[in-house]
Order: C-alpha cells, then structure tokens, then sequence
C-alpha cells in the first residue's frame, strides 16, 4: 500500500493570498523571514486579510536562512504564550520549515529533536492548530510537502524533519508574492525545484500518482527557468506553478542522494554556507551519471530527457542529454558547476578533504538516501563528493 497526501487546499493565481479571509479561527500566528515580505507591504496584507476573518494575530519575524534550532525552540515558546489555531507561515523555505518545526513543539512541548528527527516517526499534530503556508520563492515547494529542514549549527548538520503529518492544511502558490525574488535567488530555487522533479521520478517510491507531476515540472522548468531569471514575470508565475507541481511529486514519491549531499555539505565547512539550491545545481549531473548505472534508473531518466524535448533514442543518450541539459541550465543562470568555484573558492580544499569521510557518513545516513535508486557506501559517497568538488567524472 502506498499513500498520496497534499494540502487539503491549494490557491492558487494571482490574487489568491486573499483566500486568508476565509480561514476559520480565533488567533493565527505569522511566521516570516528576514524582511523582505514586511517591506514589500505583503506582510501587513496578510495580518489584515487574517483580522478580517476575525482572528486576533501575532507575527514572529526574523527566520534567518537555514533555520536553527534555537531559533525553532523561540517560535514554539511563542506560540505557546499566545495560543494560536492556526500557524500561517509566509516566505522561502526556511520561514515555512522553521514554522513545521515550530508547530510540533507547541503541539509536544515535551518531545526531543531526537525523536523529531526520525522519519515518519512524529505524533499526530492539529490537536492545537491547522497550518497554512505561503509561498515567496519558487523552488522548496515546502509549502505543498511532508517535510522541514532544520540546521543544527553546534554539529554542522541540517536535519530533514519527514512525516505526513507536516502537510500544511492550506497552501497559497500567489505568484505576485515571488515578483521581487532576485535573479539570483531566481536562478538558485529554480535549480532546486528541477532537481525535485528529476529526483521524484527516479526515487524509489515513485508511482503513477507523481510521474505525472514530475515531468510536467520538469517540462515547465525547463522552459520557463532562465526567462524567469531575466525577469520574465509571466515566465515567473508559471515557475512558481512548476515548483509547486515538483514538490507536489517528491514529497509523496520523496527525493534521492542529490538531497542527501546538498543537506550534509550545507553548513559543514567554515568559508560558508553552500546555498541549498546551487548545491543541487553542482550535484545533480553527477548524481544522474552515478545512478545511471542503475538500468532502471537510466531508462527514468531517459523518460525524462524524452518528455522535456533532449535526443533520448536509448537511456544512455537520453542521460547524458539530461547531464548536459542541466550543466547547460547552470551556465545561463551563472551557476558554479562545482564545489571549488562555489562564490570565488570560499569552501577551503583542505578543509573539504579532512572533513569529506566524516560528511559522507552524514550524507549516507540522511533520511533521503533510502528512497535513492542506487545504493550507496560512505566510501563511494566520498569519491562522488570529490567528483562533485573538482568537477571530475563520474565513473563508478
């Protein structure tokens, strides 16, 4: 048996941020970012869409990018003073998961990070509140999917917090709200949103119920991406769908070692941080030359390769039309193709090297590895690291 689970709303179109009127409650908590959505106006929009559904509201501002535990730990603390039924959480994906997280310790103040971490494991939530999420950017899709990522920063280490229960009752996909998103922000959620497509279609838990999103995403970005980079507004507004349709796939067919590495190499290195979605850029053209030697896995992305218009006369064609296609996508949006030329070389190489058995072990063990096509060992993860790091082949 296999289960297929999305918000029981999505509105969708512009304008449909005005759907917040008609949320039924009595107190709703706004959980944003760093700013962006406060000076845009959008943020005294929606506090006044939700009082004139007739609720009392209370905002908690200033989620940073990658969101901490600590900063997890003060948003329940706040939910639990003020008692809200419904949580509204508004921005990139880092507002929205460090919201789900928060959500499940105002509902068991009790619980341990460790216990959350566990896959599927979490108690039911919607005992205190229902959860709406709004979407700023057009790549995490977290506003339609079963998962959060939270950054431990004493480890180094972002968690993927996974369970249905973390599915937002409603989700708003308004794209004026993803208007004013930077082209290189454009470019960086874009890439992240075509690997969520590309990765639901190979994953293991792939069914007839999320192929069709896959590859329609992965169609839509294909063609939409890097006319939306250069600021495209109608190309805007149909990412904003795609990315939405991507998340609507992975979230239920779930995601592959593209995720795994982009989560463990994230916040591990002292230069920076790797940007989630130009970590999936950089690593997905060597993930998909790694798992092609997985046959099934070929002919998926042969599937893929087909679908979006590349030559795919055999699965190995239509692979390394796929790997190319990416690496190609990379370029027009001024992306690295590896981790050495990330932002000018700020990961330091020896640094990366002494680190590398350690973070692969992290990688292998994260919660996205099980549903990757191809068995993996930290060993190999190690050299498909390195490959992704110097920019070398993947022949293994």
């Amino acid at each position: 048996m296999a289960r297929f689970t999305l918000p029981r709303d999505v509105y969708h179109g512009k304008g449909s941020l005005e759907a917040l009127k008609t949320l039924k409650g009595k107190k709703a908590i706004v959980v944003s970012g760093g700013g962006s959505v406060k000076k845009s106006g959008q943020l005294d929009k929606i506090i006044g869409y939700l009082k004139e559904a007739g609720m009392q509201v209370e905002s908690f501002e200033g989620v940073e990018p990658d969101p901490s535990i600590e900063t997890v730990m003060k948003g329940a603390d706040a939910m639990k003073k003020f008692g809200p039924d419904w949580i509204v959480a508004v921005g990139g994906g880092s507002p929205i998961d460090a919201a789900k997280a928060m959500w499940i310790f105002y509902e068991y103040p009790d619980i341990t990070f460790d216990k959350v971490i566990i896959p599927f494991g979490l108690p039911t939530l919607r005992n205190k509140a229902q959860f709406c999420a709004i979407s700023t950017t057009s790549g995490t899709a977290t506003e339609v999917t079963a998962f959060s990522v939270i950054t431990d920063y004493a480890k180094g280490i972002k968690y993927p917090l996974a369970d249905f229960n973390l599915t937002p009752d409603v989700a708003i996909v308004d794209p004026v709200m993803a208007e004013t998103m930077p082209a290189k922000l454009t470019a960086a959620t874009g890439m992240d949103a075509i690997t969520h497509a590309v990765e639901a279609y190979v994953a293991t838990c792939n069914c007839d119920y999320t192929d069709p999103l896959a590859l329609y995403a992965a169609k839509m970005i294909s063609e939409q991406l890097v006319n939306s980079f250069k600021g495209d507004m109608q190309a805007r507004a149909s990412m904003h769908n795609a990315q939405c349709l991507a998340g609507m796939a992975f979230s239920n067919a779930l995601l592959g070692i593209v995720h795994s590495m982009a989560h463990k190499t994230g916040a591990a290195f002292s230069g920076g941080h790797i940007v989630h979605g130009v970590a999936n850029a950089m690593y997905l053209p060597k993930v998909i030359k790694y798992n092609a030697k997985e046959p099934v896995a070929a002919k998926r992305y042969q599937d893929i390769a087909k679908f979006i218009g590349l030559p795919a006369g055999s699965p190995a064609e239509g692979t390394d039309a796929l790997i190319k296609h990416i690496r190609k996508l990379n370029d027009s949006l001024g992306l690295p193709q590896c981790i050495k030329n990330y932002e000018g070389g700020i990961i330091n190489e020896k640094e990366f090297l002494e680190k590398l058995p350690k973070v692969a072990e992290n990688a292998v063990g994260d919660a996205c590895t099980g549903s990757n096509p191809r068995t993996i060992t930290p060993p190999v993860m190690a050299d498909l690291l390195k490959a992704c790091f110097y920019d070398t082949e993947v022949n293994f």
